[in-house]
């Protein structure tokens, strides 16, 4: 299968207009803000469009003109919205809920066939886990990129 990379400014109002037209995009992930659970162009996301988003839900979000981020709902405030990505040890990011694009529904991780769904328990269990580690995350992550990694290399998918 040939792979094709195409700038965020391109690529996101395209997925934004299939996702208003009610259908659902997939498409891999790049960068490695939300390591441990999402691999860059190793694992893909699954998009839905929702109006009705909760703290816990992953989403596309344009956080800046034409700056788009996949990150972690942490707070909410009214209209506004936390985010965070999960491998992400500090930093967080603003936006409205208007400025969301979509909203994960599931992932193909680790080159499964079978997508983890949100609204599974495994995915949920490890959402509330993965929350309630923040004040350990530092840690976690340290271990997990110069420890396990080097045992463990991760395989990147074409």
């Amino acid at each position: 299968m040939k792979t094709v990379s195409i700038p965020n400014e391109e690529f996101v109002p395209a997925i934004k207009q299939l996702l208003d037209e009610g259908h659902t995009t997939t498409f891999r992930v790049k960068g490695y803000s939300m390591r441990i659970f999402l691999e860059h162009c190793r694992d893909k996301v699954i998009l839905k469009r929702c109006d009705d988003v909760k703290v816990g839900d992953v989403v596309l979000a344009e956080v800046a003109p034409k700056f788009y981020v996949l990150h972690r709902i942490i707070k909410q405030r009214g209209d506004e919205l936390i985010l965070k990505g999960d491998g992400n040890v500090v930093g967080i990011e603003q936006c409205r809920k208007a400025d969301v694009i979509g909203t994960a529904i599931g992932f193909y991780r680790k080159g499964r066939t079978k997508p983890d769904m949100t609204t599974s328990l495994k995915w949920r269990m490890y959402s509330r886990i993965w929350l309630w580690l923040t004040p350990c995350r530092r840690y976690i992550l340290a271990f997990y990129r110069r420890i396990w990694l080097k045992i463990f290399p991760v395989k990147i998918l074409e």
